[in-house]
């Protein structure tokens, strides 16, 4: 079959509120500066990341059968992600968040999430089988089945992992063979704080790939076949609004996967995307486009990863 397109998710979508204030957040207290309101949500923010890049990108999560009045499904289309295979349900939403963004960039997002999850169970074989990256989140604990049918299709899982629900989350996670995940979920998941040690721990001869992201101390990533592990370190850039920062790096690092990089490279430039992207306000609004992630990359001031570790 064509493959139509490149990077397939679903995942949770959501509606943000977003408040800036003149304070960091640990200052328990400041002034607003600024409201916003903004789509978000891990995979859509991920695969708008991936579209701007210039992938192709498509969203296979529960979407509203009103297409008139479903607000997230007309922005993923606004922003060039695909949503003709996405199933529709009358009870689909957005979840709501408040994101309350500091001074320095850093924030605190409250959100509801009692909404559907997951997509449904009889989305087509063939459907899936146009990718060659299906990007997921926690949520998928709700379609793991389709999880297990993208890897026999032969697609790259890329899993942003943020909580534990216990034995359906070590499932989704045993499924995702690129393990892209927040180094404080995994400190928390696996009782280690050593990044090495925990590249280790979440190791499996299924993997291709086990990234720990570390907001702008950079990431740390093992990889198939490679005898060590590496730190890829982050770029100096004045933080305006991380939100959406992960979700930048998984869609770029998706995207990566799909012009044939090895996983340090695709976390080389997935590290360059998510520093260009919080310097603008928002979790899409600064997404940046493949020439810019280069020209960073290229740059003579440019992170170079290294070698901390053997991989045993």
């Amino acid at each position: 079959m064509t493959r139509d397109l490149q990077v397939l998710g679903f995942g949770a979508l959501a509606i943000d509120d977003i408040i800036y204030v003149d304070r960091p957040l640990h200052a328990g207290k400041g002034k607003v500066t600024n409201r916003t309101q903004d789509h978000g949500g891990n995979v859509a923010t991920a695969l708008v990341a991936v579209a701007k890049l210039g992938g192709r990108a498509g969203f296979i999560g529960w979407l509203s059968d009103q297409p008139l009045t479903d607000a997230s499904g007309r922005e993923l289309e606004r922003h060039g992600v695909d949503i003709s295979f996405a199933p529709r349900r009358s009870d689909a939403r957005p979840i709501r968040s408040v994101i309350t963004v500091g001074s320095d960039g850093d924030r605190f997002i409250a959100y509801d999430d009692d909404v559907p999850h997951g997509t449904s169970d009889v989305l087509a074989d063939g459907t899936l089988a146009q990718a060659q990256v299906l990007l997921i989140d926690g949520y998928a604990t709700h379609a793991d089945a389709i999880v297990a049918r993208a890897r026999k299709l032969g697609l790259a899982v890329v899993a942003d992992i943020e909580w534990t629900i216990g034995l359906e989350t070590e499932r989704l996670m045993g499924l995702s063979n690129h393990l892209v995940v927040p180094l404080g979920f995994a400190q928390a998941y696996t009782g280690e704080s050593d990044a090495t040690a925990i590249l280790r721990r979440l190791w499996s001869d299924d993997r291709a790939a086990v990234v720990l992201t570390d907001g702008d101390r950079g990431a740390y990533v093992r990889q198939k076949d490679d005898v060590v592990l590496w730190h890829v370190p982050a770029y100096k850039v004045r933080a305006v609004d991380t939100t959406g920062a992960g979700d930048c790096f998984h869609g770029a690092y998706a995207f990566a996967l799909t012009e044939g990089k090895p996983p340090v490279a695709c976390a080389i430039y997935a590290t360059a995307a998510a520093a260009i992207s919080v310097t603008g306000r928002g979790g899409r609004m600064a997404l940046p486009d493949h020439g810019t992630c280069l020209a960073w990359i290229a740059g003579e001031n440019a992170p170079v990863p290294i070698p901390i570790a053997p991989a045993d």
